[in-house]
């Protein structure tokens, strides 16, 4: 049985290969990607974010450079793949259907 910091872990992450699926250029910095979670009723610190963007990117679903020390996220193809539930990643949620 998955434990509820699972549960919410796999949520933050689909919602942020989601935003950056929705986002001009399909990318967004560290600090949009923290405000979008906390409206989406993940209230989290910045260091969590930080932990998802990497694990994001160890998983191939997103690229990432840094910017005068900000963390800028890209989300790939596969990335897209698994937010709109074409490939199964473990560790994201799955979305809902349509």
């Amino acid at each position: 049985m998955k434990t509820f910091e699972s549960h919410q872990a796999e949520d933050r992450r689909l919602v942020i290969l989601l935003v950056l699926g929705d986002s001009t250029g399909y990318q967004a910095n560290e600090y949009t990607l923290e405000a979008v979670l906390g409206d989406m009723g993940h209230s989290v610190s910045n260091a969590k974010v930080r932990t998802d963007i990497a694990w994001l990117a160890e998983q191939q679903l997103i690229e990432t450079r840094m910017v005068g020390g900000v963390t800028i996220a890209t989300v790939t193809r596969r990335g897209l793949d698994v937010a709109h539930g074409k490939a199964v990643q473990p560790g994201v949620k799955r979305p809902q259907p349509d």
